[in-house]
């Protein structure tokens, strides 16, 4: 078993994480298959890549723009059993590839993600608390692990799924993943949306496995009240189209646990004094929650001359 290893990037800012990244791929203790570099709609940094960057495949991103297409442009070009992917701006451990294989072992086993650890470019900020470390697209206390290492999903960061799988549930869905981020725009969760989906249509386990392990950088501005609050908007946006394609039960499952941590957290936080982890955690989960809220109210609207003008198709065909 050995695996196909896809990096998504689209620009030249991160052109020396990126060169970080292709490095600690080409170290690993379990060697890829074939590294995929797929550029997502920047010529100069597709130019700049063909030039400088030898022994992997670099391609533009010729499915819908955003992180999902790029995806699954990588995984069409894959050839290994595996797919894993990494992004632009993390750094795996040298026993990376060969942890996330171990799981395959068993045959039920659909992918394998693994502890993302937060690489700070300027120190953690005192009010940050780890419960929404996936704001920083990072492992978070409170995720949701049964016995074995099963997970409903896990994160795009650092994950591995079987490439027959990936290519009989259609990849990942265009209208998830980073594209515009605008105003209701799902900017996240496409890798939530395709768990869901594939346990669904195939039925098997994810697995965590923290041993398989990546550092993910975080910037400076990244550090900053209005980014998390940003962030905190994009996932209550995204939760709210991840339900309407999946259904509640499936896109809030692990949610509703995650929700009675915070508010444990959150008197912990209190009673130690940690004040400011507390307000962070309230005003973050309250953020989220109202995104969220407007975004199903958004789409019941929507959602309301569509219904009616097929009742009316029906009632004139009878």
């Amino acid at each position: 078993m050995d695996a196909s290893v896809v990096i998504c990037a689209y620009t030249l800012d991160r052109w020396d994480d990126l060169n970080a990244a292709i490095a600690s791929v080409r170290n690993q203790t379990s060697p890829a298959r074939e590294i995929i570099l797929v550029v997502d709609n920047n010529k100069a940094l597709l130019k700049r890549a063909r030039r400088e960057i030898e022994g992997i495949v670099v391609t533009p991103n010729n499915n819908v723009r955003g992180l999902c297409g790029g995806r699954v442009t990588g995984a069409g070009l894959a050839t290994a059993p595996v797919v894993a992917f990494l992004d632009d701006d993390a750094i795996a451990d040298e026993r990376w590839l060969e942890e996330l294989l171990v799981p395959y072992a068993d045959p039920r086993v659909l992918g394998v993600g693994g502890r993302i650890e937060p690489l700070w470019r300027k120190p953690r900020p005192w009010w940050f608390p780890p419960e929404f470390n996936w704001i920083i697209g990072c492992t978070y206390r409170g995720m949701r692990v049964r016995n074995g290492g099963e997970v409903r999903n896990v994160i795009g960061a650092n994950m591995s799924v079987r490439a027959e799988v990936l290519h009989g549930c259609g990849g990942f869905a265009g209208q998830m993943g980073r594209i515009g981020g605008g105003r209701g725009s799902a900017n996240t969760c496409d890798d939530t949306e395709f768990c869901i989906r594939a346990t669904k249509k195939i039925g098997g386990v994810w697995i965590y496995r923290p041993e398989a392990s990546v550092r993910h950088v975080v910037t400076a501005e990244r550090t900053t009240w209005k980014y998390f609050l940003h962030r905190c908007r994009m996932e209550g946006t995204s939760k709210a189209a991840l339900v309407g394609l999946a259904g509640t039960k499936d896109g809030l499952d692990s949610e509703r646990l995650y929700v009675l941590t915070l508010g444990r957290s959150i008197l912990e936080y209190a009673a130690t004094g940690k004040i400011g982890q507390a307000l962070a955690i309230f005003v973050g989960l309250a953020t989220t929650s109202i995104a969220y809220t407007q975004a199903r109210a958004r789409a019941a609207i929507s959602q309301g001359p569509k219904i009616a003008t097929e009742q009316k198709g029906v009632t004139s065909r009878t």
